[in-house]
């Protein structure tokens, strides 16, 4: 079994996280994925062989919009969701306004934008096809989230503008606190 395979097999064993994507889904928003920490999170718990759940600050819904590219209507499905489900800590972005908030350069789509996450093993999303059909967005790969290792994507590597954004991340969220065997990846000598 590959990576990718495992990972979902891990995701259609757990009835909350696919309750999680079904009530996403029900939103019918373009191009959408449920991701970051709550792909992650989950596959953390499982390395560590945590039996509870490690809760989740938020449940990261993510889409990509072009024409509608409003603060306000993210809000609005986040009300939508939490209608739905009201004991989760929804969270709603529009990918095609993020990268202003990022300082990137526009993201062509939602899968563009999660591979500008700050960190390769938060670069995931999981969301379900028109079938129902578990689907699995890896941009930069599942190697280091299932190695426990903490690295900067492209855009916030060591010597570029926003590398002090990755920096700060690490210390705020102190994943090694909640997951002991997550580290930080060797530096890269130039």
């Amino acid at each position: 079994m590959n990576q990718e395979s495992y990972i979902m097999d891990i995701i259609r064993g757990d009835d909350w996280m696919m309750d999680i994507l079904h009530t996403a889904r029900a939103l019918d928003l373009p191009d959408w994925w449920v991701c970051a920490g709550f792909v992650r999170s989950k596959l953390w718990d499982v390395l560590h062989d945590f039996k509870k759940r490690t809760p989740l600050a938020d449940v990261d819904v993510i889409y990509y919009d072009a024409e509608y590219p409003s603060e306000h209507i993210e809000k609005q499905l986040e009300q939508q969701l939490r209608g739905l489900r009201p004991e989760i800590p929804w969270s709603v972005k529009n990918q095609a306004r993020m990268h202003v908030v990022s300082g990137l350069p526009p993201y062509s789509c939602a899968v563009d934008a999660i591979s500008k996450f700050p960190e390769t093993a938060t670069s995931l999303g999981v969301a379900l096809d028109a079938n129902g059909q578990l689907q699995l967005a890896a941009p930069c790969g599942v190697a280091d989230v299932l190695q426990a290792v903490l690295r900067p994507t492209v855009y916030y590597e060591q010597g570029t503008v926003n590398y002090h954004v990755y920096e700060q991340r690490i210390v705020k969220k102190n994943w090694q606190a909640t997951w002991p065997k997550v580290h930080k990846a060797e530096q890269q000598e130039g």
